[in-house]
């Protein structure tokens, strides 16, 4: 089965504890605090596995949790950080916040690697709280809950060419006699229901891929047909080969057939038109091909090539073989990011002073609860003991310092309230 797009779930690991240590040897007065740091948790990594042609393994497995880090140890000893979680994914995948859609990695060489899902810091030992002012605190830090995101993984075959073209134009024959790819080739529409790639090989000893994609119909950008969902997989492709069948076998007039097939690519993406096409007149065994083919020239006004061919008897193909390799040489390849910038080939990275505002939110509940919400607020909290007096008075001081309690005031907050942070409920002191 062909899976090309998928959404799953992605977490880095927590790190480990601090803890809330002592030295007590029987030599050593006044030890003062031992405490070790947590170990760093793993973050989830993709690396590109040039062997694998699918998303398929993301279909079974939707949930990938890293390991936390170690807690510390006693003796300043630190936690052990854990090993980074690698995820095998094929060339060509795309990875995007699901949530914002910002693409975080564009992943397509062989070992290539992305960092999607950041694993937590470890939580700080009672050793790094010690001061002239309290040389034996009892404070200690949890570790930093690791990143957690849904991502969407979308798979763009690394093909130099595509194949466009109505069903049952000759595609499939086309990639069948000129690679050895073996797509299915039978007489009825949609025959192709996944994207084949073939290695197409030159007498000159150039190569280059080549993918045959499900067949276009009129309205394909819009999601009718197979068409739309495998679009994509022409939107890294060099060139791209038109196939027109020229028989009129199947009652369609050829030109029009051609502007149905480019009207679609336009409505998808402009980008695609940008690319160099070569038309490929196919099934010229057929009796009227010729005079259809004549009739395709006098109408067509784009200045693209014109290939007559037959896959059934073998005419043409090294012609044309030849030209899309000396096409996809000449055209550099086309980014995936469409901004204006990239359009003229400049790019450019902009350095500003971002204030770090401590942002959080103060709501109501119906049943007269407030509730504090954000996204540092929310990672004091976690990364808090609150077993120890000592880290629950830090705990307050920093909400404080971030001006949660002026806020609260102004919402009207009086002594007694209760004031929810995550599931846990505390009483507003004024």
């Amino acid at each position: 089965m062909f899976i090309d797009q998928v959404k799953v779930l992605v977490k880095g690991g927590d790190g480990g504890n601090g803890i809330v240590a002592y030295r007590r040897e029987k030599y050593v007065p006044m030890g003062g605090p031992a405490g070790g740091d947590g170990g760093n948790g793993a973050n989830v990594i993709f690396e590109v596995e040039e062997g694998l042609r699918t998303l398929m393994d993301f279909r079974y497995q939707r949930h990938f949790k890293a390991p936390r880090g170690e807690h510390g140890m006693s003796k300043n000893m630190h936690g052990k950080n854990a090993s980074d979680m690698i995820v095998k994914v094929p060339p060509g995948t795309v990875v995007t916040d699901a949530n914002t859609g910002e693409v975080l990695a564009d992943l397509i060489e062989h070992g290539q690697r992305a960092v999607v899902a950041k694993g937590g810091r470890g939580g700080r030992g009672n050793s790094r709280f010690s001061s002239p002012s309290n040389p034996a605190p009892e404070i200690a830090e949890n570790g930093e809950p690791g990143q957690e995101r849904e991502i969407t993984m979308e798979l763009k075959l690394l093909a130099d060419a595509g194949l466009v073209g109505f069903p049952s134009v000759g595609k499939s024959t086309l990639l069948s006699v000129v690679s050895a790819a073996r797509p299915k080739i039978a007489d009825y529409h949609f025959t192709t229901i996944v994207p084949n790639l073939g290695m197409v090989e030159t007498e000159d000893h150039r190569s280059f891929v080549m993918a045959d994609l499900p067949g276009l119909i009129e309205g394909a950008s819009e999601g009718v047909g197979l068409g739309h969902q495998f679009l994509r997989h022409i939107e890294r492709t060099r060139a791209i080969v038109h196939v027109i069948d020229m028989s009129g076998l199947e009652g369609r007039d050829p030109y029009e057939d051609y502007l149905t097939i480019n009207n679609e690519l336009n409505e998808y993406n402009l980008r695609l038109l940008e690319r160099p096409q070569l038309i490929v007149a196919s099934k010229m065994d057929m009796p009227d091909s010729e005079e259809n083919l004549k009739a395709f020239r006098e109408k067509l006004t784009d200045d693209f090539p014109i290939f007559p061919i037959s896959s059934v008897n073998r005419s043409g193909l090294r012609e044309l073989v030849y030209a899309i390799a000396d096409k996809i040489e000449q055209t550099p390849e086309f980014p995936l990011d469409h901004d204006e910038a990239e359009d003229n080939g400049i790019h450019r990275v902009l350095y500003k002073h971002v204030s770090q505002k401590d942002e959080f939110d103060v709501t109501r509940e119906p049943d007269g609860c407030f509730v504090v919400s954000g996204f540092k607020i929310e990672r004091l909290f976690k990364m808090t003991d609150f077993s120890r007096d000592e880290s629950v008075k830090r705990f307050a001081r920093q909400i404080r310092s971030f001006g949660v309690d002026e806020v609260l005031r102004q919402r009207g907050a009086k002594d007694g309230d209760i004031v929810r942070i995550l599931e846990y409920e505390f009483e507003f002191v004024d």
